[in-house]
């Protein structure tokens, strides 16, 4: 590696963190001023490229053209963004901010669908800007004439962004509503029309980031799931709600993985490593090392301690005769549901399907319901899970029931290690730490070709003969799952699962009384991930094959849905979650092509209608008789 190539590559890296840093401080705003943490910011700055590209070719590609449709597609993407919130998020102010969460996750799907609807799956390459196609030379190497503009432009939104927050009575509102919402509100400010503005900025400056890449990357569909994650990143480590912040750490990071790139190859006591390799989890590394040593961010101020639901439960009481009667009759219905197979031959596999995500979203409740530790990253248990009992039994020969208890015990060793780390923070702040170490799992199997089979995955995983069936298979997964989620609500009836709860609700008071608060939720985690390892046991043998999407960022979306689709304060509500979310997105993918839109529409329904979960249902008349 020479000087020439590392200068270049870190200028390359100045180019990166400024798109970075125009996500990130939409994000940052919106977060500060209105408390949602939106899911679909990623899917604002896609929208932003795909109208860039639509616009450019429309209006020219002289510079005047291609600027004027620049700042034109961010206009289009504010207005949008202004009416999401009004139409959609303003509705839903008052719910947990976990369904806000669940309602932008809706948006996801169904921008996703309404981008491959208007253009196509194919990647979209729009033209280079006008006057700028050309490079610089730069101690012999060629930097982009349009990269060197972008590390520019960072800057100058950064001041333009200071000047509206410090010299403007707007501004003045913004950081108002960011320190003391009630208070503005008292006052007699307009918050309703100060959060549209808000989310219509944050917005724009999405879109704008989006529209300035589309020289340098196609507009593509998988964007914006990756784009959300690393503006994630960006905003926890320079502290939520920090502009500057989001600034400093957007050039650490990209700088980081600038320097990861220009390094390559490094020896290492006689190992030969790929720095390389490491910029697909480079910036969660970053993420995870200042979240440990510093656990608010860069710039954050330390913030208190507060519940994940948004939400004060009654205490949870052992269910009656009813709630058991209820729940042995749906065993044998579940029993007996194999005798309609010959009527439904996929039945049973898709029956399987559904008692892996039950499994899963219950182990996941655990987490967010008694212990109050919100994770964005449960799918490293479901993938640890999966993969330990698929190693065993092809590499070691191990028996099929041997291999699902290696399995569970793997990924509860690795919720023990992650969780060391994790109970230290609280709020958003713990759910990223947790992301953090799900992709450093994701990345370690992508990676590992010789042991994991790299992106190729693992096949061959045959279960035993006594259960090679498929409805032998579905009795096994329905026993694993009836006794886990039976196990689970004994632990949280239990001593152990009474103290999490009160360390949750009053942590103080929990301490003052003699409870090591930070290990309870370490055994919490513990827990969780022993059983979401079964739930990956349980899905590697019944396909026969796994990927390293068993511990993608996907996955874990998946089970933050079918939680929150159920219900956090209710038992009930995995179960029903994961239910209805399995079998709705079975149903509607075998229905039609734009299966994310209508199952995001349908979610997005529901949010509106039950903001307390599906489960909130069955829980109205009981709290309508004991106000």
């Amino acid at each position: 590696m020479t000087l020439a190539s590392l200068t270049v590559q870190l200028l390359n890296g100045l180019a990166d963190a400024s798109a970075m840093f125009l996500v990130a401080a939409g994000l940052s705003l919106i977060f500060g001023v209105t408390r949602i943490v939106n899911f679909a910011h990623g899917s604002f700055y896609l929208l932003g490229l795909y109208l860039a590209y639509t616009l450019v070719n429309a209006i020219g590609t002289t510079p005047l053209g291609f600027w004027a449709a620049v700042l034109l597609s961010a206009v289009i993407v504010a207005v949008l963004g202004a009416l999401v919130e009004m139409l959609v998020l303003r509705r839903i102010y008052r719910a947990p901010e976990l369904f806000q969460l669940l309602a932008t996750f809706a948006l996801v799907l169904i921008i996703k669908d309404g981008a491959l609807w208007l253009w196509g799956p194919e990647d979209l390459f729009g033209p280079r800007a006008p006057g700028l196609s050309g490079a610089v030379h730069l101690l012999g190497r060629r930097l982009p004439q349009y990269d060197l503009l972008l590390i520019f432009i960072g800057p100058l939104v950064l001041a333009l962004l200071w000047l509206l927050l410090n010299r403007t009575r707007w501004g003045t509102l913004i950081r108002a509503a960011t320190q003391d919402r009630e208070m503005l509100g008292a006052l007699g400010v307009n918050q309703a029309w100060l959060f549209t503005a808000v989310f219509a900025l944050g917005c724009f400056l999405a879109g704008l980031g989006g529209a300035l890449q589309g020289p340098r990357m196609p507009a593509n569909l998988v964007i914006d799931l990756d784009t959300i994650g690393n503006a994630f990143v960006v905003v926890v480590v320079g502290g939520m709600g920090s502009i500057g912040g989001a600034f400093a750490a957007a050039l650490l990071i990209a700088e980081v993985k600038a320097l990861c790139i220009a390094l390559g190859n490094v020896s290492l006591f006689g190992m030969e490593i790929s720095l390389s390799r490491l910029t697909l989890v480079v910036e969660f590394l970053v993420m995870a090392v200042v979240l440990v040593v510093r656990p608010w961010g860069l710039f954050g101020k330390a913030p208190t301690a507060v519940r994940a639901s948004g939400l004060q439960e009654s205490p949870l009481q052992p269910g009656g005769r009813g709630a058991r009667l209820a729940g042995w009759t749906l065993v044998l219905v579940l029993l007996a549901l194999p005798l309609a197979a010959g009527y439904f031959p996929y039945l049973p596999v898709l029956m399987v399907e559904i008692l892996v995500a039950v499994l899963f979203a219950a182990s996941l409740h655990f987490l967010m319901g008694p212990g109050g530790m919100l994770s964005f990253g449960h799918a490293a248990y479901f993938g640890l899970g999966a993969y330990a009992a698929a190693l065993v039994t092809l590499k070691l020969q191990w028996p099929m029931p041997a291999a699902m208890l290696a399995g569970a015990l793997a990924a509860m060793l690795g919720a023990l290690l992650f969780g060391w780390f994790c109970v230290r923070l609280s709020g958003v702040y713990l759910a990223m730490l947790t992301l953090a170490f799900a992709q450093i799992v994701w990345a370690l199997i992508f990676q590992w070709d010789d042991f994991t089979g790299g992106s190729n995955g693992l096949v061959g995983i045959r279960a035993a003969e006594a259960v090679s069936s498929p409805l032998a298979y579905y009795y096994l997964a329905l026993a694993c799952a009836v006794l886990g989620v039976y196990l689970l609500r004994r632990v949280i009836h239990a001593p152990f699962g009474l103290a999490l709860r009160a360390g949750r609700d009053a942590a103080p008071r929990a301490e003052a009384l003699g409870m090591d608060v930070r290990a309870l939720q370490w055994g919490g985690f513990a827990v969780a991930g022993l059983f979401c390892g079964m739930a990956g046991v349980l899905f590697a043998f019944s396909k026969g094959s796994i990927s390293p999407e068993v511990a993608g960022v996907s996955r874990s979306v998946d089970g933050l849905v079918m939680v929150m689709l159920g219900g956090v304060q209710s038992l009930l509500g995995p179960l029903l979650g994961a239910s209805l979310f399995t079998w709705l997105q079975d149903l509607v993918a075998r229905e039609t092509d734009y299966w994310r839109a209508l199952l995001g529409g349908v979610i997005l329904l529901l949010v509106l209608l039950f903001p307390g979960g599906v489960a909130g249902i069955f829980r109205r008349p009981r709290q309508e008789e004991n106000p």
